[in-house]
């Protein structure tokens, strides 16, 4: 009897077989159908319109942003992606104020002009865009007073450190250098960004802060009070500032990071500061969100995200940031993808949602207000894949989180055929600040995707199209659709 049923257990396999293998050639056919529509010519066109002039490039809240928003959202619509939202579409409102900075002029003065006679009184003109640039939110106006180094330029009395220990930035300037006690120590992660520097000179009542780059970058990071104006400075600037008290960058640099202690005190140099600029406190962000439902009844409310940030740094200076590599790259790779997935034919059992981000340059804005709502569509984020700066360069970077080794398996399987990841290492807390961060925190599975550059632009206004490579943003958006279409269907 026993052999009787094991003889009908093998034929039943035997028939059904070809109904599997079949059922695994289409889908494996449909795929790669969908792979063949992923052409350098589409993403590469979508890259040259994203960080055209058409949209200046893309400041959150500014008109060149929302011109692109809705361009992205069209292109959704077009390929019948369904919106989250059926009554306001594809497009998800959030505030987001921003600040145009029109002309900025710096000096230094040393000597007390009231005291010393004029021959002890010296000044020298900083050049804008090389010894500094104005922070994107900084106030109109025109300061001369001291300054004050202030370290690290960190507050955090959760961690027993404040450089503001023994020194008064009231009514003065503050300049510090970026970094923090411990770069080893994850627990000042928080503290060691833009936002928090400015928020600490302002609680302290400084007039503004200077903080110490090895070049003047753009950086929307950043918050805007009335009366304060902030900049970012050179090491060479830093250091014609301190050479009064006899100091430099990296004298001051190596001290409090073997001292591990604050290192705070009053400058022989002030500064005059002039800022011309227009705050638009109602601005307007918006995140782009479209999604592809899947095929099985149950874990189609099951999502995987695909997501980058559509926003740059705009207008500054009278410069157009265009953000090609940063970050219309990614969002062209995201467009691509969406465009391949509304192609196929058989869909895979999870759905899978598009999102571009705004205010990513603006301390991850849009995703942090993505990621605080609901999605009643769904009920669970079953992964979570952002591409940030993924246009220049032959090969792909990937950070991956604790909880996301068998989702990089995946990844690790869709490469096998291109072979263009390279770096693999795991993601760092918060010292990694892009949009996978709100969901990393809430325990999604996080996958980050680079190219491996050099990235020489950065956030300065050579970021053009001529220095994106149209084959690594392509083999990029190839390795995602195998990987995601893996897991969205196991």
């Amino acid at each position: 009897m026993k052999h009787g049923i094991h003889k009908i257990f093998i034929l039943s396999i035997v028939l059904l077989y070809p109904s599997f293998w079949l059922l695994s050639q289409n889908r494996d056919q449909d795929l790669e159908r969908a792979l063949v529509t992923i052409q350098p010519e589409n993403i590469y066109g979508y890259c040259k319109i994203l960080s055209s002039a058409r949209f200046s490039g893309r400041l959150t809240g500014q008109e060149g942003y929302r011109d692109a928003a809705n361009w992205a959202a069209e292109r959704f619509r077009e390929w019948k992606l369904r919106p989250l939202d059926e009554m306001t579409g594809f497009l998800q409102p959030y505030p987001s104020p921003y600040t145009i900075v029109d002309k900025a002029e710096m000096v230094m003065i040393i000597g007390k002009e009231k005291t010393d006679s004029p021959k002890d009184v010296s000044s020298q003109e900083f050049i804008l865009g090389k010894d500094f640039l104005p922070c994107f939110f900084s106030d109109s106006g025109q300061k001369t007073a001291e300054v004050v180094f202030v370290g690290w330029g960190i507050s955090a009395p959760d961690l027993g450190y404040d450089d503001y220990t023994g020194v008064d930035v009231r009514g003065k300037f503050a300049l510090c250098l970026r970094g923090a006690p411990d770069d080893r120590d994850r627990r000042f992660d928080d503290y060691n960004h833009l936002f928090h520097r400015v928020k600490n000179a302002i609680d302290k009542g400084a007039l503004g802060l200077l903080i110490v780059a090895p070049e003047p970058l753009a950086n929307p990071s950043s918050l805007w009070k009335e009366g304060l104006t902030h900049a970012i400075i050179s090491v060479e600037t830093g250091d014609r500032i301190l050479s009064g008290n006899g100091a430099t960058c990296a004298q001051l640099r190596k001290l409090l990071t073997v001292c591990g202690n604050p290192l705070s005190f009053s400058l022989r140099a002030r500064i005059r500061y002039t800022v011309i600029s227009r705050h638009f406190p109602e601005g307007i962000g918006y995140n782009v969100a479209a999604y592809f439902e899947g095929s099985d009844p149950g874990l189609r409310k099951e999502c995987l995200l695909i997501g980058a940030h559509l926003d740059h740094c705009g207008l500054h200076m009278g410069l157009l940031y265009s953000g090609a590599d940063d970050n219309a790259s990614g969002s062209s790779v995201v467009l691509g993808l969406a465009e391949a997935f509304s192609k196929l034919k058989r869909k895979p059992k999870r759905s899978v949602l598009f999102v571009l981000f705004g205010g990513e340059e603006m301390r991850i804005m849009g995703s942090e207000y993505f990621a605080g709502r609901g999605l009643p569509q769904f009920e669970k984020m079953d992964g979570m894949i952002n591409l940030d700066m993924v246009g220049e360069g032959d090969g792909i970077n990937c950070a991956y989180g604790a909880n996301a080794l068998n989702l990089k398996d995946a990844f690790d399987r869709a490469d096998v055929e291109r072979n263009i990841l390279r770096k693999i290492e795991p993601i760092e807390g918060a010292s990694q600040v892009s949009d996978h961060l709100p969901f990393f925190r809430k325990g999604v599975m996080c996958i980050v995707l680079s190219s491996n550059g050099p990235h020489f632009d950065y956030h300065k206004p050579g970021d053009t199209i001529y220095r994106i490579n149209p084959e690594i943003m392509t083999d990029c958006a190839r390795l995602v659709l195998r990987g995601v279409y893996a897991w969205a269907d196991r």
